[in-house]
């Protein structure tokens, strides 16, 4: 693995509801190198999506820091920060989110234009396996598919980090094994650095890296000597 790409260093997350205080993180600590696996585990309500959010420069820490390399994301202007998401990351999330009326190429293309140095839209969706369905609009592709095309998206703007929000939440076993096949395609063949989280387990045996969360806190970090391919993968 690379030098620490992400660092997070005693995270919290404390929301206001009224009168009640929710704390969503409480004191988080991890690091990423450049080009690992990364799973973060844990069930609804642990605290994944807030951190992820955090990471990704979508939220901010109630306490805490996130480094990206060197760089402290709560000194960053907004502007800084928009710039970050534009650049340093890619989202994923579990319903696709992409344009009923463009083509699968057109929802790729979006990012494309705003991004300094994209790559090549139709060499992404072969990457996902989708170059002869660039021409469809996603009521013409199954949730699988749909779910490609949202990959090639994210990757598309070459970002060094790429974020997946229970990438394989709305498939059945199958279709989320192409899936993520597909994401670590992108880790070991584009060398970018891949978080998934999810509340599935067996998704964690693929991974370099397992994060467990609970209540809003790790309690466990742990490295696979083995990660396996994701064709073993069952669910």
């Amino acid at each position: 693995m690379g030098e620490v790409l992400l660092k997070v260093k005693n995270l919290s997350k404390i929301y206001q509801m009224g009168e009640v205080k929710v704390e969503a993180l409480k004191d988080a600590s991890f690091e990423i190198a450049e080009g690992e696996f990364i799973v973060i585990l844990g069930p609804s309500g642990s605290g994944k999506s807030t951190l992820l959010n955090i990471i990704g420069g979508m939220d901010t820490p109630s306490d805490g820091e996130v480094y990206f390399r060197e760089q402290r994301l709560q000194e960053m202007k907004d502007s800084e920060l928009t710039l970050y998401r534009r650049e340093k990351v890619g989202f994923v999330f579990q319903f696709y989110n992409l344009l009923p009326n463009l083509t699968a190429r057109e929802n790729v293309e979006l990012v494309t234009d705003i991004s300094i140095d994209p790559l090549d839209v139709l060499e992404v969706l072969e990457m996902v396996g989708l170059k002869e369905r660039a021409e469809h609009f996603p009521s013409q592709m199954s949730g699988g598919e749909q779910q490609r095309v949202a990959i090639a998206r994210a990757i598309a703007k070459n970002p060094h980090l790429l974020l997946c929000d229970e990438p394989t939440g709305a498939l059945d076993n199958t279709t989320g094994r192409i899936v993520l096949k597909v994401l670590k395609y992108i880790n070991t063949n584009l060398g970018k650095t891949v978080v998934i989280i999810t509340h599935n387990s067996a998704i964690a045996r693929m991974a370099n890296t397992v994060i467990n969360l609970s209540s809003g806190r790790i309690v466990s970090i742990r490295d696979n000597e083995r990660p396996i391919d994701p064709e073993r993968i069952e669910w």
